[in-house]
C-alpha cells in the first residue's frame, strides 16, 4: 500500500490528509505550526511539527521513503519551490504540489513537481458551471476536454427511458448513474425510465455536455 506524506496543513493539505487517512492509507502531515499539527495527530499515522525547507529534518523525518508527496504551504511561494525541490532530490517519486497561480505552477514543474494542482481555481470553475446553468448541479473536470456533470432532469426526459431519450447518439455522453432521492442507480440501462427530480450523472467531452444543459 502506498504511504503518502503531506506537507503543509492548511485546508486543502489537512483535507488531503484526512481523506488518505480515512482512507486506509499511511499518511505523515508535517507543518511548522504545531495547533494545525495537533488538530490532525488522531487521525493520520504520524504528526510532525517541522520546517519543510529543513533538508536534514525532511531526511530525518524519512520522507524518501514515502511514494507520494503532497506538498501545500500556503502562500509561501519560495518555500513551496524549495520543498518541491528537496523531494525531488531525495527522490521522492511523485511529488503533488498546490499551486496558486499557473506561473508558479511552470516554476514547480521546472523544479520537478509531477502534478502541479489549482484548488482555487479548480474550485472556481465549478462554482461557476453551477451558477451558469440552474440545471446542473455539479460539475467536475477530469481532463481538459471532458468533465461529469450531474444534472436535474428537464420536463422533456420525464418519463421517458434512457434509450428513447437517446442521449448517446444525440449527444455523445454516457449517462454513468441516475440519482434518485437517497438512491444511485449505477450504469442504467436503455429500459430504465426517468422520473420527476431525477437526477442524471453524466460523462463526455465538455462542448457536448454544454449542448446536454440545454436539453
Amino acid at each position: 500500500m502506498k504511504q503518502f506524506v503531506v506537507i503543509g496543513l492548511g485546508r486543502f493539505g489537512a483535507s488531503v490528509a484526512e481523506t488518505l487517512a480515512e482512507n486506509g492509507f499511511d499518511v505523515l502531515a508535517i507543518d511548522k505550526n504545531p495547533e494545525r499539527v495537533q488538530s490532525i495527530a488522531d487521525i493520520v499515522t504520524h504528526a510532525v511539527e517541522a520546517d519543510a525547507t529543513d533538508e536534514e529534518a525532511l531526511k530525518t523525518l524519512g520522507v524518501r521513503n514515502f511514494d507520494v508527496a503532497v506538498v501545500s504551504i500556503g502562500d509561501n511561494v519560495s518555500a513551496n519551490i524549495l520543498c518541491t525541490l528537496i523531494l525531488k532530490e531525495l527522490n521522492v517519486p511523485y511529488v503533488v504540489v498546490k499551486a496558486p497561480d499557473s506561473l508558479h505552477g511552470k516554476v514547480l514543474t521546472k523544479v520537478g513537481a509531477d502534478r502541479v494542482v489549482y484548488p482555487e481555481r479548480d474550485m472556481g470553475a465549478r462554482i461557476a458551471n453551477n451558477l451558469i446553468s440552474s440545471n446542473v448541479l455539479d460539475y467536475i473536470e477530469f481532463a481538459p476536454e471532458y468533465g461529469v456533470i450531474e444534472i436535474l432532469v428537464s420536463e422533456k426526459m420525464i418519463g421517458k427511458t434512457l434509450g428513447e431519450l437517446a442521449l448517446r447518439s444525440k449527444f455523445n455522453v454516457n449517462v454513468m448513474a441516475i440519482k434518485r432521492g437517497q438512491e444511485l442507480f449505477i450504469s442504467p440501462g436503455a429500459d430504465d425510465k426517468i422520473l420527476e427530480e431525477d437526477r442524471l450523472v453524466v460523462i463526455g467531452k465538455n462542448e457536448n455536455l454544454e449542448q446536454l444543459k440545454s436539453f
